[in-house]
């Protein structure tokens, strides 16, 4: 489909090549910047840097790579996981976790949980703000009979063996006070914990991508364009994730056709897209 568009693809290339921003500029008349959100939120806690301790989407991508080639996985097979975030990406790795044999499951969230059902507060057509259990909770109620989730807690510190390997987490509960996150005294607890996966989301590009392009970002870490442009500066645009933070991937889409025409007509002087 894309051959029949018109794209040109240059084979043999470049291929399994890291290039230069020099390399770049000197070949393309137009550089995109479409590199999603993928700079994932870290823990502050003692001992993070403990073996044991893997970000979400680098347990999921592992995970599907070892169905698809047989390559090293992450596995949960026996282990007790703990997972950080209660977002899709969390779910995701509830099911998967399940699915490996895990042991038990375990998925912390900051924040309170939401009411089973509509508020009036929470009216038509406004999105419903209810409690929602997807396919890895309904999982892991049907293998260990209980939800996986535990609300308005978070992560006080990680506890490790004698080879520095995780086995345990400090748990604590919190609430917030005047729009500030406080702890609850004597709400600490201890949970066997020997995986621990961080699924708390992503806070805008990643750093070498600002640093290699001298690109200019915003408080959201989401790179800086000409007012009402996906231009950023001389022949570099940016769309998607990068440019509006993370989203959706209808904006996605819709930002790179609107992009891709402010690279036509930067190219050609006019556009015909629609």
């Amino acid at each position: 489909i894309l051959l029949e568009e018109g794209i040109i693809f240059k084979t043999n290339v470049n291929v399994g090549k890291d290039i230069t921003k020099k390399e770049l500029e000197k070949e393309y008349d137009a550089i995109v910047f479409a590199t999603g959100s993928k700079k994932a939120r870290d823990l502050n806690v003692k001992n993070r840097d403990c073996n044991g301790i893997y970000f979400a989407v680098d347990y999921l991508t592992k995970a599907t790579k070892h169905l698809l080639d047989n390559t090293e996985e992450i596995s949960a097979k026996y282990k007790h996981v703990v997972i950080v975030g209660g977002g899709d990406t969390g779910n995701d790795c509830v099911g998967t976790s399940i699915r490996q044999g895990c042991a038990s499951v375990v998925q912390i969230e900051m924040m309170p949980k939401a009411p089973d059902e509509r508020l009036q507060s929470n009216p038509w057509p406004e999105w419903p703000k209810i409690c929602k259990t997807d396919y890895g909770q309904e999982e892991a109620i049907a293998v260990f009979k209980k939800d996986p989730r535990i609300y308005e807690t978070t992560i006080k510190e990680c506890i490790l063996d004698e080879k520095q390997n995780l086995k345990q987490i400090k748990t604590v509960k919190v609430h917030f006070n005047n729009g500030k996150l406080e702890e609850v005294k004597g709400s600490e607890q201890i949970l066997d914990c020997d995986l621990l996966l961080i699924a708390a989301g992503f806070i805008g590009v990643e750093d070498d991508l600002k640093k290699n392009f001298k690109l200019e970002t915003s408080q959201r870490n989401t790179i800086v364009t000409q007012l009402n442009s996906y231009q950023v500066k001389d022949k570099y645009f940016t769309a998607g994730d990068c440019h509006r933070g993370q989203s959706l991937v209808v904006w996605a889409i819709h930002e790179g056709k609107e992009c891709a025409k402010e690279v036509d007509t930067y190219l050609m002087g006019y556009t015909n897209m629609e």
